[in-house]
């Protein structure tokens, strides 16, 4: 199965709803796809959706995807990646109304040039980049949590025992 997300601001992200309604009706997207539209004013007519999921619901749907198509969000990429899912990030758009800025396109590059998860920046391209990214293997997520929190802890004990330079 796809899941698509589009996350929960205010904001459309019919452009990408489109998209993807388009390759299932030409049939370039044969699997199921069931999406949580959030405020598009889309509404898909050859797959499955929601406007919202709540938590439990959305988990589920990660779970059982093979696939999660989103948009450029932290959250969500986090926690599909961690998930051991392949996911591919359309980003909001400013100049289509899809959000207030276009930093979107920063967090989806890093992700990108970590190897964690494909972009796709041109919408005519997403059906290239759901066969591209099935065959492509990703880098593991690795947190980096326990250094952090390590070093925090380093520090605060230096600054306990007065050894802070």
């Amino acid at each position: 199965m796809i899941f698509v997300t589009v996350g929960s601001q205010k904001f459309q992200f019919d452009r990408l709803l489109k998209a993807i309604d388009d390759l299932v009706e030409k049939k370039i997207i044969s699997e199921e796809v069931f999406a949580q539209i959030g405020y598009s004013e889309y509404l898909p007519q050859y797959y499955a959706y929601a406007k919202f999921l709540n938590c439990t619901e959305f988990e589920e749907k990660i779970a059982a995807s093979d696939l999660v198509i989103t948009h450029g969000g932290t959250g969500v990429i986090m926690k599909s990646v961690k998930s051991g899912k392949k996911v591919i990030a359309v980003p909001r758009l400013v100049r289509y109304h899809e959000h207030v800025d276009d930093h979107q396109m920063q967090l989806i590059e890093q992700f990108t040039n970590s190897n964690l998860i494909s972009s796709c920046l041109d919408l005519d391209k997403l059906g290239d980049v759901c066969l591209e990214t099935r065959e492509k293997m990703f880098a593991s997520y690795q947190s980096n949590t326990e250094n952090i929190i390590n070093s925090i802890c380093q520090y605060i004990d230096q600054i306990y025992l007065g050894d802070v330079k």
